[in-house]
């Protein structure tokens, strides 16, 4: 005779579910590639910030580095207001969709 009740059996299969959910979430690529943008955005708008006359002048002038940083930053931005504006759906479970009815409209 089997140790657990079909009652925990589903216990344990939903509580499994929900730390995959939450899992899915934290590991979203939004999340990654935005904070990783921003770190390096903010790394290289601190390196144009402080570039030198020598540095402007191997660029032609220009301070790639400030508009490299600023570009990554904006980037970095984005993806994180994407993924705050738009987060993952909770996926449903499929045995909990199957046994509701659908809502009455």
């Amino acid at each position: 005779m089997s140790e657990y009740s079909e009652d925990d059996v589903q216990r344990e299969v939903s509580e499994l579910e929900k730390q995959s959910a939450t899992a899915a979430r934290l590991f979203d690529i939004r999340r990654i590639i935005g904070g990783l943008f921003v770190v390096y955005g903010v790394i290289v708008t601190i390196a144009g910030i402080t570039a030198s006359d020598a540095d402007l002048a191997k660029a032609g002038g220009v301070n790639i580095n400030l508009w490299t940083g600023l570009g990554m930053l904006a980037l970095g931005l984005f993806f994180l207001a994407w993924l705050w504006l738009r987060p993952l759906p909770a996926p449903v479970p499929e045995a909990a969709s199957e046994e509701q009815p659908p809502p009455a409209a």
